[in-house]
């Protein structure tokens, strides 16, 4: 009697090992059905009336088009980006069309960029580092006050009126980028993009 008992607790045990491992082994795999394409970049984006890459492409493009075509960086000034006042209601990244600007015009050979406010932290610490940590040869190590400082300080705001009934939803978005001088105050340069962006439902 004692050896069946003992067979039947072997055999139960037996089959809830099997069964742990089919349980292991049949466990659901996630699927992932929906198809994914790479797009053209610089292609009209019209998934929302909200502001999308199609509008930074062409801010971007227009404000890098102007200062260009004024002339006015002669001799390759230095320039650095200040403030850009984003004062829509949405969420919107404004370093992102700071950087369109930038690249273009470093790229365009014609200006120099110093650092910005936001990254001028990175380069303190960087000379900190590298004059106080005791870690760098002597003459290979950047001078601390040789920075160049910016001639002309460029200074954004992003602006957007919104309009809605129960058909219709109209926004407007306007953006202003001015280059000052940074010994005298002048404005040296100014423009505006304006967007108008309409869904109907």
């Amino acid at each position: 009697m004692q050896t069946r008992s003992l067979l039947s607790l072997s055999v139960l045990a037996s089959v809830l090992v099997l069964s742990a491992c089919q349980t292991q082994v049949s466990s659901p795999v996630v699927r992932f059905d929906r198809q994914v394409n790479y797009g053209d970049a610089k292609a009209v984006e019209l998934v929302t009336n909200e502001f999308g890459s199609t509008d930074l492409q062409m801010i971007a493009e227009k404000m890098t088009g102007g200062l260009l075509e004024t002339g006015i960086f002669q001799g390759r000034p230095t320039v650095t980006i200040s403030t850009v006042k984003n004062k829509t209601s949405e969420y919107i990244d404004t370093t992102n069309v700071m950087n369109s600007i930038q690249t273009t015009l470093v790229k365009s050979g014609k200006v120099r960029f110093t650092r910005s406010i936001n990254e001028m932290q990175a380069g303190v610490d960087e000379l900190q580092r590298q004059n106080q940590s005791g870690l760098y040869k002597q003459g290979t190590t950047a001078k601390v006050g040789q920075m160049t400082a910016a001639k002309y300080s460029l200074e954004g705001e992003l602006t957007s009126i919104v309009k809605q009934n129960a058909n219709t939803k109209d926004v407007f978005y306007k953006f202003t980028l001015k280059m000052f001088d940074v010994q005298e105050g002048t404005i040296e340069w100014q423009d505006e993009k304006e967007i108008r962006k309409t869904s109907k439902r």
